[in-house]
């Protein structure tokens, strides 16, 4: 079983930074895995803005591209989301989520949500103008 508690969320002045965590436990890190950020603003769909697998390869989508940085650290089991140059359209509910345990296994759809079946319960980003 694994839990993806979320935390570190908060408001923030356009341009600013916050570094959003999830504390991963249980099996996660004992094998291979990814671990995506997803987000969603309320009445919109789910998009997926960064993954990581156990090897540290990444990926990133355009829009947050060079403003976001995914990375992990085993020894403290935590998965982050480093978010700079924030604007107010990056404002949502930020999501850790867990799915297939290798980049092969996406077939380069890592982006769609519906590949994750293990979600925290998210945190929350406010960008203020």
């Amino acid at each position: 079983q694994v839990h993806l508690p979320e935390s570190g969320g908060g408001s923030v002045p356009a341009g600013g930074s916050l570094t959003p965590s999830c504390a991963a436990s249980g099996t996660l890190w004992s094998s291979a895995f990814c671990v995506s950020w997803p987000r969603q603003v309320s009445g919109k769909q789910r998009e997926v803005v960064a993954i990581i697998d156990t090897g540290n390869s990444t990926s990133y989508a355009e829009v947050v591209k060079g403003r976001f940085r995914i990375s992990h650290a085993k020894a403290t089991k935590t998965i982050y989301l480093e978010m700079k140059s924030l604007k107010i359209e990056d404002t949502a509910m930020y999501y850790c989520a867990a799915g297939p345990p290798s980049f092969t296994q996406y077939g380069g759809r890592w982006s769609a949500p519906t590949n994750y079946d293990r979600w925290g319960q998210g945190t929350q980003v406010t960008v203020a103008s």
